[in-house]
């Protein structure tokens, strides 16, 4: 059997050493290249055309998220595995939603990566029991809009009504509105619990 060819996308130097040293042992997978922002990513799938991408949703020029529309847009066959850090149900249903087809968090076991590298590479979904009880989980309806997520990642850091009009550029009678209309969505009594919700869901993310 030829090896599978598999490009890394990983910002952080030490855990991108750490992949290739866990793959490369492998001898059914080889390490086609490696990049460390989206834009290497994506110039590197077209140039290297890999069996199967592994890539971290935060990287730096080009998010995860949107590598993998990029990706998808132009390679529609393109087999994509997920590892990353973010672990809420939001995080899984957008990476799986543009195109992912597994999805781990950093802490798999190297084992279980290239069960999944090994399972995306012949066409099939792999979602460890995890993944599969955060998209349980997921509201199908909860769906926010641009202005929303501005405003929930605000009020996420403490901004009143008055600050987040100044940082968005709108009135705050607006602010008010949304805020209603955010805690109606999520289910939330008040903006404390509005922001626990957001971060255990992953649909913000403190820097």
């Amino acid at each position: 059997m030829k090896p599978i060819r598999v490009l890394l996308i990983e910002d952080h130097f030490l855990a991108r050493m750490a992949l290739h040293s866990v793959l490369s042992a492998h001898s059914q997978i080889q390490i086609v290249g490696e990049a460390c922002d989206g834009e290497a990513g994506l110039a590197m799938y077209r140039s290297l055309l890999p069996d199967v991408v592994v890539l971290d949703l935060r990287l730096p020029l080009i998010s995860g998220f949107d590598l993998i529309v990029k990706i998808k847009e132009e390679f529609r066959s393109a087999h994509i595995v997920v590892l990353s850090n973010y672990s809420g149900s939001e995080d899984i249903y957008r990476a799986v939603r543009r195109g992912a087809m597994a999805y781990l968090t950093k802490d798999a076991s190297g084992e279980e990566l290239i069960n999944a590298i090994e399972s995306v590479h012949r066409g099939l979904r792999y979602f460890p029991n995890m993944a599969l009880d955060r998209l349980a989980e997921r509201t199908p309806a909860l769906e926010l809009t641009p202005r929303e997520t501005e405003v929930l990642s605000c009020i996420t850091r403490g901004y009143s009504n008055r600050e987040i009009a100044e940082e968005l550029g709108i009135a705050e009678k607006t602010v008010r509105i949304h805020v209603s209309s955010l805690l109606d969505k999520m289910g939330a009594r008040d903006r404390t619990q509005a922001t626990i919700y957001a971060l255990q869901r992953g649909l913000i993310h403190l820097e």
